[in-house]
Order: structure tokens, then sequence, then C-alpha cells
């Protein structure tokens, strides 16, 4: 999904828009139809599987824990996660959410929209990440910036980026606003609903 290209197939077109709408519908099931409710804790690209009809698949549980679904967070001893995608008040509070898992997926659609990892000192130096440098570009009103300039080469690949665009601007109003989460996002309508439901998750 990102880093170099040559000599390996790319996820682009039809295949990149699957990626964000089977992971929206995995975390959506986790958080909501799960009872009891689940935080995966480490959601990220690595961590999003395609199968052989190339739905996506969000995997890796070994971080993940069980909430109540009356609860609204669970306090944790240790952190967990992977840099780059961990919530940065994670490191405050050591509580862990579902907006949390809604928090990393949105860096994994910044990574589609921008082809960079969410860590990389060469890009956006040892004190900077992914999230950072898109939110300063925003604030310079140079957000064209953040695009990846080979997604546009791609039918209709105007109308998508838009679509993934306004999927990362609710994943950041997730933050202030409590109604904000992965069900939101999957009623958003920016999504691309087209994409069949994945089976499991």
């Amino acid at each position: 999904m990102t880093g170099p290209k040559e000599g390996a197939l790319s996820l682009t077109g039809q295949l990149e828009r699957r990626s964000p709408v089977g992971s929206a519908r995995g975390l959506a099931f986790l958080h909501h139809s799960c009872i009891p409710h689940i935080i995966h804790r480490d959601m990220k690209s690595s961590n999003v599987l395609l199968d052989e009809n190339f739905e996506a698949r969000v995997s890796d549980f070994g971080m993940a824990r069980l909430v109540n679904a009356l609860d609204t967070h669970l306090s944790v001893s240790t952190l967990a996660g992977t840099p780059g995608y961990v919530p940065p008040e994670y490191y405050q509070s050591f509580r862990c959410t579902t907006k949390g898992d809604v928090y990393s997926y949105g860096v994994v659609l910044l990574e589609l929209l921008s082809g960079k990892r969410p860590i990389d000192p060469l890009v956006f130096g040892d004190d900077n990440n992914l999230v950072g440098w898109a939110k300063q570009l925003q604030k310079e009103k140079r957000s064209h910036e953040i695009l990846d300039p080979e997604l546009l080469t791609h039918k209709s690949g105007e109308v998508e980026l838009y679509r993934t665009m306004k999927e990362t601007e609710l994943v950041e109003k997730a933050k202030k606003n409590k109604q904000t989460g992965s069900s939101q996002l999957l009623k958003s309508g920016y999504l691309p609903l087209g994409c069949a439901a994945p089976r499991a998750f």
C-alpha cells in the first residue's frame, strides 16, 4: 500500500476502495454487533488482509480486549498498538476505547490517500508523523499536497479521493463528537457501499 511499487502489484482502483470499506465494516461489527464489544487496539494497514475475492478482513486480535456495552472505556496498565497508529491520548490516559480503533482506521485512510507510512523520519522528521504532517498541511491550506499523485491517474479517481477525504474528516471528528464512530462512518454515505459486505471479520 505504501513504499516502492516497482515489481509489485499496487492496491488501486476498486481494490483500494474495498480495503477501507471492509475495514470499517469489520470495526463496526466488533464495536457494535459483538456482545461483549471488542476493542481491537492494533488497527493498522498490515492487519487488513484480503480474501480470495479481494474483500478486506480485519485480522490479528492478539491485543484485543472485550468491553461491556455499557462501559465507555477500559483502563489498562500497559500501552498496546503500533507507533504511528496509536491515538496520542493513550499515552496520557492509559484508557482504550472504540474511538482509538477509529483513529487508527483514519491513519490507514491517510496511508491510502498519501502513499506514505505513518512514521518516516526521512519524510516527517524525528518529531512528527503522518497525522501531524497532514494536519500541518491542512492548517496551511495545502491539503492537496497530502494526495498521492498516482491516485489521480485512475478513472474516477477524483470522486473516490473526495469520498476518502470525507471519511478522514469524519474520523477526525470522532475525537470531538461522541456520536461519531465506526457505525457512523458506514452511514455517512461516503464509503463506497457498493462493495459486498465481508462475511467474517
